[in-house]
């Protein structure tokens, strides 16, 4: 089953730039902050790769979450995957 992907944003120490970590319940990627795009588009970038890694497809949705982190959730096709409230 596909799962949520949550991003956040990691400032830079002493060792490291700045970065975007993508995770979920099956693992996670920290992606180098790209300064050639935008805060959107860098979160929008790891949820990807984290998404390509597992092989998931679909249509990613995306929103933030109260605490400065990202949320993406999967628009799948398959019905036995989703519900109507």
């Amino acid at each position: 089953m596909i799962q949520a992907i949550t991003t956040k944003y990691l400032g830079p120490t002493d060792h490291r730039g700045s970065r975007v970590k993508a995770q979920c319940a099956a693992g996670s990627i920290t992606l180098e902050w790209d300064d050639s795009l935008n805060s959107d588009h860098n979160h929008q970038s790891a949820a990807l790769s984290l998404a390509v890694q597992f092989d998931w497809s679909g249509r990613w949705i995306g929103g933030g979450n109260h605490d400065g982190t990202c949320v993406w959730v999967c628009d799948t096709a398959d019905p036995r995957d989703s519900f109507t409230l």
